[in-house]
């Protein structure tokens, strides 16, 4: 194992690779609220659309609200009318335009393990950003600057994107218990035509797939057609790669260090193999920073 800085990215690959990132953007989905009948304030964060105007949220407190509660925000509402399941509720909102009220009232959700405030909120945003869709940011993808992706196209290292709405089981702790009951939750993704021509050009060149985080592998491997490949469109995947799953796109990845009980650690550990203990102790040694605002690592499949 050796040590670099992010810039030197395009140095550690080869030309004719495809590196894929998440587009993604994190909406302003922290809301703060008043409950009507008794004014205590509520926190919700919405987590995505789940009907014409209902959204699925997390809620803290979550214990009483239950259905018909109603929470009030500076210009519209919204009342209760799923849940709580495990902090989780199902919202409907009084608003002439949901999307435009969440962005003007909500603020950016920061990690809870971050202290203090960002000054430019879009510093949890990463330069790839488009369309709002997500809880949380990619974060391997923050990294990135226009001196690194110009570093990799003049190595002749293609760029492509895909879409994962970042949504609960991506930050929430895994359950004690066997790996093997655990149930992810389904988020959305969508793999572009241009991206699927691009892996398949990709691959008739020799070069490998270069996932920047996990939810590009959740994606690519989502949307794998079973011979190296993806499938363009989009749907809500299930997928939770853990020891054993097949992965047959993604060939190296970009990602930064998570969490014990965390479903990218399962991840990491499907992708790596038992080879990402000894590289987590040789983080932990070398002072690497861990989780959202941390460093990063590229590995290979284990299989490759």
């Amino acid at each position: 194992m050796s040590d670099h800085t992010f810039v030197e990215l395009a140095d550690l690959l080869e030309p004719g690779d495809l590196v894929v990132v998440n587009e993604t953007r994190v909406r302003a989905a922290r809301l703060i609220g008043i409950r009507g009948e008794t004014g205590g304030t509520v926190e919700l964060l919405i987590l995505e659309r789940s009907g014409d105007a209902t959204w699925e949220a997390l809620a803290r407190p979550a214990r009483r609200l239950r259905p018909g509660v109603v929470i009030y925000f500076d210009e519209f509402s919204a009342m209760i009318v799923g849940g709580p399941d495990e902090g989780k509720v199902t919202i409907e909102l009084d608003a002439a335009h949901p999307e435009r009220a969440i962005a003007e009232t909500g603020t950016v959700p920061l990690p809870p393990y971050f202290t203090g405030d960002l000054d430019d909120p879009e510093r949890y945003q990463t330069m790839f950003a488009a369309a709002p869709g997500s809880a949380a940011a990619p974060t391997a993808g923050l990294h990135f600057t226009p001196e690194v992706t110009g570093r990799l196209e003049a190595r002749d290292i293609a760029l492509a994107s895909v879409d994962l709405h970042v949504s609960l089981d991506t930050f929430r702790p895994m359950a004690e218990g066997d790996i093997e009951d655990h149930r992810i939750h389904s988020e959305w993704c969508a793999v572009p035509d241009r991206t699927a021509a691009a892996v398949v050009t990709t691959r008739r060149k020799g070069g490998r797939v270069v996932a920047i985080g996990t939810t590009v592998v959740r994606t690519l491997e989502s949307m794998a057609d079973g011979t190296g490949g993806v499938c363009a469109g989009e749907r809500r995947t299930d997928l939770f790669l853990r020891p054993g799953s097949e992965i047959t796109v993604v060939d190296m990845l970009v990602t930064n260090f998570h969490l014990p009980g965390s479903t990218l650690l399962v991840l990491l550990a499907a992708f790596m193999g038992d080879r990402w203990r000894v590289t987590y102790d040789t983080a932990l040694r070398r002072g690497y920073r861990f989780l959202s605002f941390g460093d990063a690592m590229l590995t290979a499949r284990a299989d490759t």
